[in-house]
């Protein structure tokens, strides 16, 4: 089993559909044009939704589709934008620095506690889009963690705060593909 296949294990921390309202702030900050890749996404999902309705070019991919994100690369893609699982979150983010291109990634505010963020990041620059509002990734409303996106070449600046549009009831179609 391959690292990224642990994601199909039954960690219940690892498989959170991001909602809408939590998409729209990374989508400012990409440039007109470009092909957004979502490697952890179905075509369900509210990050190619929204971002197809800001006019980008959107290619996506799931492990449940056959496109483990370790093994597979779209043909043209220019920028990451995803959630991606939790308990995978090193090597993805290794992975996504060693693929060299600009990416924000959605991830617990937790791992700033980690060491792993001051190794990868280490000679390059981590940046922060950090919310005012924890994203509710499900209809219970109590997420016990803050979500920011980690972002490297995409945001103007370091850190940048922000505001969450929270819209009660408003949780991701992605759903619809696991059920």
């Amino acid at each position: 089993m391959n690292n990224y296949a642990k994601f199909l294990s039954p960690s219940k921390y690892d498989e959170k559909y991001t909602p809408r309202y939590a998409v729209l702030p990374i989508v400012k900050y990409l440039p007109k044009g470009k092909i957004i890749w979502c490697p952890f996404d179905t075509k369900n999902s509210e990050f190619v939704f929204a971002l197809k309705e800001a006019g980008f070019d959107v290619v996506y991919s799931h492990i449940a589709t056959g496109q483990d994100f370790f093994s597979y690369e779209p043909e043209r893609w220019d920028i990451i934008i995803s959630n991606p699982p939790f308990s995978n979150k090193i090597e993805v983010f290794g992975r996504c620095l060693e693929l060299g291109k600009p990416f924000g990634l959605l991830m617990s505010n937790f791992w700033l506690n980690d060491a792993s963020p001051s190794r990868l990041f280490k000679d390059r620059e981590l940046q922060l889009l950090l919310f005012n509002k924890r994203v509710q990734y499900n209809d219970l409303n109590r997420v016990p963690f803050g979500s920011s996106y980690f972002c490297h070449k995409l945001l103007p600046k370091q850190i940048i705060f922000d505001e969450l549009g929270l819209v009660k009831g408003q949780y991701s179609q992605m759903y619809q593909d696991f059920e």
